[in-house]
């Protein structure tokens, strides 16, 4: 069974370095890992013509001038000659037991005949290197899960053909891409299921690089996400707006969110009080 492993990449040439070790060193063998460069300006295509010398696992693209992630990961996964993919970010990185435990678990999943759309794991996360924390997710995620939390994370491991079905990741998302494709590919295939260890390195060291701290792009796609895959649902609309203002971002309502809400018809808890708070005091 070969795994492909989609890695895109920009201007990223040292975090990049530990990314892509961590999996060709790999205890499963049979991969391949796609890094696609999405127009680098740093020492990256000449990191990666060394890699590509020194294992013939690796393929390296680039693109000549960027296109954005999700563009970037689609054309790493039409590419991909596996039968299974997965992906990691370019700074983040693989525990060395990472696919060999998830093609194990993959093949219990089908001994038993539970028809899954992929498999998720915990994470650690690391601030400059140095661990602050395990995640605690959810054994099991549905299409109705998603609303809460998107609880799988940023990376599912899946046979290829789920992304082909579902046409990969949607180009036209600012934001939220990794959980807008997790929300049509359990919608299609049914729910994904946790391997209940953690087996990826998340960097949460703060950045300004990061898509996660654009505000305008994180509401769009919180609307965009609305309107595609929830419409008629309040309840639900009302529950993504809170991950918008969730802490993870750290994004704080506006006047205009008072005439929105008041205007879709609800209400979340606290955030009345924060509005009605800025109301105030303009």
């Amino acid at each position: 069974m070969k795994i492909s492993v989609y890695l895109p990449t920009k201007n990223r040439s040292k975090l990049l370095k530990r990314a892509v070790e961590s999996v060709l060193n790999q205890e499963y063998k049979n991969l391949e890992l796609i890094v696609v460069d999405d127009g680098s300006e740093d020492e990256t295509p000449q990191m990666m013509a060394y890699f590509v010398k020194g294992d013939n696992r690796v393929t390296y693209l680039r693109n000549d001038k960027s296109v954005g992630a999700p563009a970037s990961r689609n054309r790493a996964i039409k590419e991909a000659k596996g039968d299974f993919v997965t992906g990691l970010d370019d700074d983040d990185r693989f525990h060395t037991g990472r696919l060999s435990a998830l093609v194990e678990y993959w093949g219990i999943q089908s001994k038993y005949n539970n028809n899954i759309s992929g498999i998720y794991t915990q994470e650690v996360g690391e601030i400059d290197g140095v661990a602050s924390g395990t995640s605690r997710k959810l054994s099991t995620v549905k299409f109705d899960d998603f609303p809460d939390n998107n609880q799988i994370g940023n990376q599912i491991f899946s046979p290829k053909s789920h992304y082909e079905a579902i046409g990969g990741f949607d180009e036209s998302m600012p934001a939220w891409q990794d959980m807008e494709l997790f929300i049509r590919m359990t919608k299609s295939f049914g729910p994904a299921r946790l391997l209940d260890i953690p087996l990826y390195y998340i960097d949460n060291t703060p950045r300004t690089d990061r898509i996660s701290s654009h505000e305008q792009r994180v509401r769009k796609a919180c609307q965009l996400v609305i309107e595609r895959h929830y419409p008629g649902r309040p309840r639900d609309h009302q529950k993504f707006w809170l991950q918008v203002f969730s802490p993870h971002y750290g994004f704080k309502p506006k006047f205009e969110d008072f005439q929105v809400f008041n205007k879709m018809g609800f209400w979340p808890g606290g955030l009345r009080k924060l509005i009605e708070a800025k109301t105030r005091a303009t």
